[in-house]
């Protein structure tokens, strides 16, 4: 191994994760976090395009990085790790670099990680990050944990550890504080577990996306049920909403910290109950040390209540090198002094910024923008919809009933 070669993680919530991850980033080279959940095609283009050297992985995915490795021509080694066996050929290798191990002198801007984001169109593109961005992401996790650490913490997230969520909003972060945290080498997310193990371990802080927060409103009885210790929880990754704010602070007794962030540009924007008051509905202000603001389509700054894209100042400590092997796509997401993170909002007058949607989800309705997060939080309210998605439909009608309309607004 070598400084900047790229190291491929694919394992569960398990302590080989954690040191894998540490020993990586002492190594110089860079951690190429992959889900256990990745396909062969997922897996294939990553470690393929990416040149990964090395993968270590477990006895259940070991077998299917072997099958690949034909089309993998930079892989040199798969490591494997076994439950329950102290001669694994992962901590066989850890035993035998005892005392010859030398940390590399690593610099703020020398990379750090890779993780591939998805997005609408094209293959996934790989986000590279420097060890900065750690140091970078504290600011906020302190704050969306209002005031972390306390004593007694302990953190938990079913995030997978391999998404930005997992490795640098929980563990990496804690670790750092010298807080314990709870791995869970699960599958599918099942809300029940979720607060037996709340409860069983006495989980003190915790990230949760909405989405799993959504599930857990379904549990019949959990207040009453459930013995729980929680002091914070984050939650980020989709538009939180009113209804789980009030659910969350009803039954699990904590306000949620909404946050905002990126695979590129992480950790920007949340709030804190415990030092300001959180507006329902909205994702807060900017953590400290991040200049966030609204744009229009050529880079300048709009007025507070005008719906534009959000987006970030370049220079910050989070903001990631660029995406790997394409600097177009790197130079496209700038205008100006800023970084375009393709997502819409606005900021009211106390600075409190306000997801609206996507860039391409983002619906036009008579005239008006409309984020569907807006729509399901909505609709989420009625007692009888558990869960629910919405999407935009062209409609035929509308628009000729528009042409009839002076000023080309329709109130339904």
């Amino acid at each position: 191994m070598r400084k900047g070669d790229r190291v491929g993680i694919v394992l569960p919530q398990r302590v080989e994760t954690a040191v894998a991850n540490i020993a990586v980033y002492k190594l110089g080279a860079v951690v190429l976090p992959l889900s256990v959940l990745f396909g062969r095609d997922a897996l294939q283009f990553r470690l393929s395009d990416s040149g990964a050297k090395v993968v270590i992985t477990d006895e259940l995915r070991a077998p299917f990085i072997q099958s690949i490795r034909e089309e993998l021509p930079d892989l040199h080694a798969v490591v494997g790790c076994r439950h329950g066996d102290e001669a694994t050929e992962f901590w066989s290798l850890v035993d035998r670099s005892v005392g010859e191990f030398h940390p590399e002198v690593t610099r703020a801007d020398d990379p750090a990680f890779l993780i591939y984001t998805s997005g609408t169109t094209g293959p996934p593109k790989g986000a590279l990050s420097a060890h900065r961005a750690m140091l970078g992401h504290l600011p906020g996790f302190e704050l969306s944990h209002d005031f972390f650490p306390q004593p007694g913490d302990l953190m938990w997230t079913p995030a997978d550890w391999a998404w930005a969520g997992g490795l640098l909003d929980v563990l990496m972060p804690a670790l750092y504080y010298g807080v314990p945290v709870l791995g869970v080498d699960s599958g599918k997310f099942d809300p029940e577990r979720a607060f037996v193990l709340m409860e069983k371990y006495g989980v003190r802080s915790a990230f949760i996306p909405p989405t799993a927060l959504k599930m857990m409103m379904q549990v019949p009885d959990a207040a009453e049920r459930f013995d729980l210790r929680l002091r914070s929880i984050m939650s980020a990754g989709e538009q939180v909403g009113v209804e789980v704010l009030r659910w969350a602070d009803d039954v699990l007794g904590v306000k949620v910290n909404e946050m905002w962030g990126q695979t590129e540009f992480n950790y920007l924007v949340g709030n804190c109950a415990e030092l300001m008051p959180v507006k329902p509905g909205s994702m807060g202000r900017p953590y400290p040390g991040h200049d966030v603001v609204v744009i229009d389509a050529d880079g300048d700054p709009v007025p507070d209540g005008e719906i534009g894209e959000l987006a970030a100042k370049q220079g910050d400590p989070v903001m990631f090198l660029g995406y790997w092997k394409n600097e177009q796509a790197t130079r496209a997401q700038c205008v100006g002094e800023w970084f375009r993170t393709g997502d819409t909002g606005y900021r009211d007058a106390d600075g409190y910024i306000w997801f609206v949607g996507r860039n391409d989800d983002v619906i036009s309705t008579a005239g008006h923008r409309v984020g569907p997060g807006e729509v399901e939080d909505c609709m989420l309210k009625h007692a009888a919809v558990a869960q629910v998605a919405v999407i935009g439909s062209p409609d035929e009608l509308l628009p000729a009933l528009l042409q009839l309309v002076p000023g080309g607004t329709l109130a339904l």
